[in-house]
C-alpha cells in the first residue's frame, strides 16, 4: 500500500498538533483540512502545504483513506457518520460521541464496512501505562487523581467527559472487570456543567476505584495508584515515571521502572496509521471507547441526582 491519504476535521488548539503531526508522519500524506473559520483553515493549510475547506463533507473530494475528528463532541455522530458511509476510516476524539446510540451506530456502520473506528483516548499511548501493563495483576484498589487550572476553551461537557474520561478508559483495561455499582458527586463552579467530579466504582471481580477529576485546581496533577496483593505502583502522568514498590524483608522498597519517554499523541496517530495500512485492530476502538462512555454518562446519572 502507498501512502495513507488522511485529513482532518476541527483546527481548534488540538486539531491543529493532529494535522501538523500528520504532516511528518512517514508513509502518511495530509491531504486536507477542514474548519468552520476560514482564516483559520487558510492560514494552517498554507503553513503545513495541504488544501482548505469549511465543509467536511468536501473533504471526501480528496480521495482520502482516514480522517481525524477534532471537534466538540456534539458533532462527532454527524461527522464520523458521514465519513464511515464514504468508507473511510476515522479517528474520533474522546468521548466517542454524545449518546451510547450514536456510539453504537457509528460502530455498527464501521464493522458493515468493514473500516475502523479508533478513538482518541490518549493516555492509552502514555510511556508509564504502557509500562507497567504487564506489572498489573489482579488490582485490589486503583485511586486516581486528574487535576489541573480551569481552561476556558472547553465549555460544552463538564470534567467526567472532558478529564475522567480518560481515567474510566485506564481503569476498563486494567481490571478485565464488568462494573457493579457506581457512587458519584460533583459540583458546577465557573461553568454550566460539573467542574469538580468524585466517583467510586466497584467491580464485579472485587476491584475497588476512587476517580477525582477537577479543572478548578491551581496546580496540574495527574496520577494513578495501583495497589494489588504483591505490590504498589504509582504512575505520574504527566512526568511519564512509573514507581513500585514490594515488600521485601519486612521493609518497603521502591523501583523506579525503566521507560523510554515518547510523545503520547504523536504514538497514538502512527498506531492509528498503522491500523488503517495494515488493518489491524486498534489500542482504542469504537467498542472500547463505548464501554467508557457508559460508565462516564452512568457516573453523569448519579451527580445529576
Amino acid at each position: 500500500m502507498g501512502k495513507i491519504r488522511v485529513g482532518v476535521v476541527g483546527l481548534g488548539r488540538l486539531g491543529a498538533i493532529h494535522a501538523k503531526i500528520y504532516s511528518t508522519l512517514e508513509n502518511t500524506e495530509l491531504c486536507g483540512i477542514c474548519d468552520i473559520d476560514e482564516n483559520t483553515a487558510r492560514n494552517t493549510a498554507e503553513t503545513l502545504k495541504t488544501t482548505w475547506c469549511t465543509n467536511h463533507k468536501k473533504l471526501s473530494d480528496n480521495k482520502l483513506d482516514a480522517v481525524s475528528i477534532v471537534t466538540p463532541t456534539i458533532l462527532h455522530y454527524e461527522i464520523a457518520k458521514f465519513f464511515l458511509q464514504n468508507k473511510i476510516h476515522v479517528l474520533i476524539e474522546k468521548p466517542i460521541t454524545k449518546t451510547l446510540k450514536e456510539a453504537s451506530d457509528l460502530i455498527k456502520i464501521a464493522d458493515k464496512n468493514r473500516l475502523i473506528i479508533q478513538v482518541g483516548h490518549v493516555e492509552r499511548f502514555n510511556s508509564a501505562i504502557q509500562a507497567i501493563e504487564k506489572l498489573s495483576n489482579k488490582p485490589r484498589f486503583i485511586e486516581v487523581h486528574r487535576l489541573g487550572p480551569f481552561t476556558p476553551r472547553v465549555k460544552d461537557v463538564g470534567v467526567v467527559l472532558d478529564l475522567m474520561i480518560h481515567d474510566i478508559d485506564i481503569v476498563l483495561g486494567l481490571t478485565k472487570s464488568k462494573v457493579k455499582n457506581i457512587d458519584s458527586l460533583g459540583m458546577k463552579i465557573l461553568t454550566d456543567h460539573e467542574d469538580i467530579a468524585n466517583a467510586r466504582i466497584r467491580f464485579q471481580n472485587g476491584t475497588v476505584c476512587d476517580l477525582t477529576a477537577s479543572r478548578v485546581t491551581s496546580d496540574s496533577l495527574r496520577k494513578i495508584r495501583i495497589f494489588q496483593d504483591d505490590c504498589y505502583i504509582s504512575i505520574d502522568y504527566i512526568a511519564q515515571e512509573a514507581l513500585i514498590y514490594r515488600k521485601i524483608n519486612n521493609q518497603i522498597v521502591s523501583e523506579k521502572i525503566d521507560i523510554q519517554k515518547e510523545a503520547p499523541l504523536q504514538k497514538e496517530l502512527s498506531s492509528f496509521i498503522d491500523c488503517v495500512a495494515n488493518n489491524k485492530k486498534p489500542i482504542v476502538s469504537g467498542k472500547e471507547a463505548r464501554e467508557a462512555l457508559k460508565v462516564a454518562l452512568d457516573i453523569l446519572k448519579k451527580i445529576h441526582k
